[in-house]
């Protein structure tokens, strides 16, 4: 259902942007008309040059791009799309009017998302151009969703003025730790942004419990826990933070099962969230709090060991 939500309102939103590029002005025209307002808005270039300079000034949901060009290929013009200006979400969709398997295996190659064959129905450019548009908005939308729960994190972050940089160390611990022990891509992004989101669930708990100098009573100690579950709803809502869950909702889970929220165990506890912990028991140990000093790097290693 959300997903659906935000496919409306990226419909609702304003014009999908189109860059058309294309040496041939009879067909810039012909495109410009049948993406018509007020679903696109349109832009031209007539060559690969100067739809780098237009991308370089403005952003775009789409770009359409004729295959055989002089100059600048479509295929060359979406290398330079992906490698010179870093944009490897923007759909580019190469027009061509051969039906070769290798000219367009070579588009594929360079970074095109789609190709539409010469001749083409009206109604099906529409559709191809409508639905990557489509996409990079509600990409372009779950990436501002994650920005602001990186913030909120901050936030969180910041109220703790014993922590410091707390999250920021550990992030940095947890891109060279993970690389140390060769994990994936995937895990190490994981790692990294559990790292910084692991205490976001602190948001729904109330200050006077947050920032509470003594001893939490039973029932203010039953609602801090829950803090790991919070976070782990809210973070499990973007599938870009999906892997980063287990390690937002166990890092408080404990060896011997004594730990919450659902007191596994051993080997139970996801292997990031065991990897997370050390580097949280690490960091606690050598920065200096209110209740003790810095230890060294290799008594902290010591003590973990």
């Amino acid at each position: 259902l959300s997903f659906v939500n935000m496919s409306l309102a990226a419909e609702r939103a304003d014009p999908f942007r189109v860059l058309i590029v294309d040496d041939d002005a009879a067909h810039r025209n012909l495109v410009s008309e049948i993406l018509s307002a007020p679903l696109f808005s349109v832009s031209t270039a007539m060559s690969g040059r100067v739809a780098l300079e237009l991308l370089s000034q403005k952003e775009f949901d789409v770009v359409l791009v004729d295959k055989v060009m002089p100059e600048m290929s479509g295929d060359e013009l979406c290398q330079a799309i992906r490698e010179r200006y870093n944009r490897h979400i923007l759909p580019v969709i190469v027009v061509t009017g051969s039906h070769g398997y290798a000219d367009l295996s070579i588009s594929l190659a360079g970074g095109a998302n789609d190709f539409i064959r010469k001749p083409y129905d009206p109604n099906e450019l529409i559709a191809r151009v409508r639905s990557a548009a489509t996409t990079k908005r509600l990409t372009d939308q779950m990436e501002s969703a994650e920005t602001l729960l990186f913030g909120l994190a901050r936030m969180v972050e910041a109220k703790d003025e014993c922590t410091g940089d707390h999250c920021s160390r550990l992030a940095h611990y947890a891109e060279v730790f993970g690389a140390a022990l060769g994990l994936g891509e995937r895990d190490l992004a994981a790692l990294k942004s559990g790292a910084i989101l692991h205490d976001i669930g602190k948001l729904a708990i109330p200050d006077r419990i947050l920032l509470k100098p003594g001893a939490l009573s039973e029932q203010e100690w039953v609602l801090m826990k829950q803090h790991t579950v919070i976070g782990a709803m809210l973070c499990g809502e973007l599938k870009s933070l999906r892997s980063a869950v287990p390690i937002i909702r166990h890092h408080h889970e404990r060896w011997d099962g004594s730990g919450y929220p659902d007191g596994l165990a051993g080997s139970e506890i996801p292997l990031l969230a065991q990897i997370f912990q050390l580097l949280d028991v690490f960091d606690a140990l050598t920065t200096a709090r209110p209740y003790k000093e810095a230890w060294s790097v290799e008594r902290a290693r010591d003590i973990i060991d």
